[in-house]
């Protein structure tokens, strides 16, 4: 690999790396990819494939996603390719759909200039976030526009070349996140470039470059300023890629948790047991253990961990204020929170629906006697409610500890079904033909007799 030439941080001279001095090889990338590449080209644009797939080949991981940059306009890709759809209105992009898999391509961005009252396509905030961000450049000012260095990497369709404008070959050798310009400037711009420094880091096995870590303290509250669904999404991110201990503590040593989920983080701090730390602490833990066994988990059963104490904590004062019992203070507990919680992640309803029953399925593990435990293991979301009683029961044993060896033991056990599904169905008429069922006589159709209109008269 060529380690002689050195570029500055951000210069519009690219170190190009040629095809001798990397091992990226075509045969990494999906051919689809490669196929979107040769297309732009031979309709005269010029294309790269650009960031996460080249910098996850040269750290020896497999991609997933393959992206795309080009100097051709979104409607130009289309008229290219029959399969694109133009998506995004803050971004736009062209998605080429193949099958399952759909190849991003982006118009390389330019910088902002002039009054953004005469210029549609570009909008920011008085807080400096980009509202609207559609003025297309050259690849030099597309370079300069990408988040960080590592990602700031095009591998040329023409030659099998890697350009690096920002050093971002020398930060995945020393395995650090930088941002590229000023760091301040970049959170405003985009503040959930704080949550991605975070994910990469762990993801990657990296550190934050001291630069780059700095502001991420003082400017943590901008979070507040991203639409609720888009943090939905960064959410799962961080807490689904089989990191989520390490992006919790990360997320809480940065100030940054507590935009996300302020009701818990408050009764975290104010905690005297540390009980709630460790339940989802323990939480993450499962769940990454599940994830990097290739277990599925779903969102709502991590929702309903990170809003159960806010959740009870509310119920337990409207049982004090306004005597509801147990089960009714639960429901509208329930609902309070995740209205509460929608206001900064915008969870979707069938999650938190999934989240409510979990909660009220453990108020319904103690009842057991007659067929009510059948019944409640029939449940849909009896499993993940039996997991999630599982997980309380590693944080506060006691009294939990017996229902939950029950239940464990329950589920154990053969032959559970009740009696009165073995009766046969009374409404079931004995068959008179062996092991057959009598046939049932079809009725015959009748006609009405047509009658004859006025012309065949």
């Amino acid at each position: 690999m060529q380690t002689e030439k050195k570029v500055k941080k951000n210069s519009k001279s690219p170190l190009i790396i040629g095809r001798a001095e990397h091992n990226v090889s075509r045969k990494d990338f999906s051919p689809n990819a490669i196929k979107v590449l040769y297309r732009l080209k031979d309709g005269g644009y010029d294309a790269y494939l650009v960031g996460g797939c080249i910098r996850d080949v040269l750290l020896g991981v497999t991609p997933k996603d393959f992206d795309v940059v080009t100097n051709a306009t979104p409607e130009q890709v289309k008229r290219l390719f029959r399969n694109c759809r133009i998506i995004g209105r803050r971004f736009r992009l062209a998605h080429i759909v193949f099958g399952r898999e759909i190849i991003e391509v982006a118009t390389m961005r330019g910088h902002h200039e002039g009054s953004e009252d005469k210029n549609p396509i570009s909008q920011s905030s008085t807080e400096g976030q980009l509202l609207r961000d559609n003025v297309f450049g050259s690849i030099d000012e597309d370079a300069e526009r990408r988040d960080f260095s590592i990602n700031a990497l095009y591998y040329s369709i023409n030659d099998y070349s890697i350009h690096d404008y920002a050093n971002g070959m020398d930060a995945i050798k020393h395995r650090r996140i930088e941002l590229i310009g000023n760091p301040e400037t970049r959170y405003r711009e985009d503040p959930v470039r704080m949550l991605r420094a975070i994910r990469f880091a762990t993801k990657l096995d990296m550190t934050i470059a001291p630069d780059t870590e700095k502001p991420i303290y003082e400017l943590a509250d901008l979070l507040s300023n991203i639409p609720a669904a888009r943090l939905f999404e960064e959410v799962l991110k961080l807490f689904l890629n089989g990191k989520a201990e390490q992006n919790f503590v990360a997320l809480r040593q940065y100030g940054l948790f507590k935009q996300l989920f302020p009701a818990l983080d408050l009764i975290i701090e104010q905690s005297k047991t540390g009980e709630e730390l460790k339940l989802i602490t323990q939480m993450f833990i499962n769940t990454d253990t599940r994830i990097n066994a290739d277990k599925k988990v779903t969102p709502a059963f991590v929702f309903a961990a990170l809003l159960w104490y806010p959740m009870v904590q509310r119920a337990e004062q409207l049982i004090k204020e306004t005597k509801l019992d147990e089960y009714e203070a639960y429901t509208q507990a329930g609902n309070e929170v995740v209205a509460q919680n929608a206001q900064h992640i915008a969870v979707p309803k069938h999650f938190t629906q999934g989240s409510r029953e979990i909660w009220q399925i453990q108020l319904r593990l103690p009842k057991r006697g007659g067929q009510r435990a059948y019944r409640l293991a029939q449940q849909p979301r009896f499993r993940a409610a039996y997991d999630f009683l599982l997980l309380r029961t590693q944080i506060t044993p006691g009294p939990l500890q017996e229902l939950a060896n029950w239940w464990t033991e329950y589920q154990k056990r053969e032959n559970i079904v009740p009696a009165p599904l073995h009766k046969p169905d009374l409404a079931e008429k004995p068959s008179h033909s062996g092991d057959k069922p009598a046939a049932r006589r079809r009725p015959r159709r009748r006609f009405p007799s047509k009658k004859p209109n006025s012309s065949e008269q």
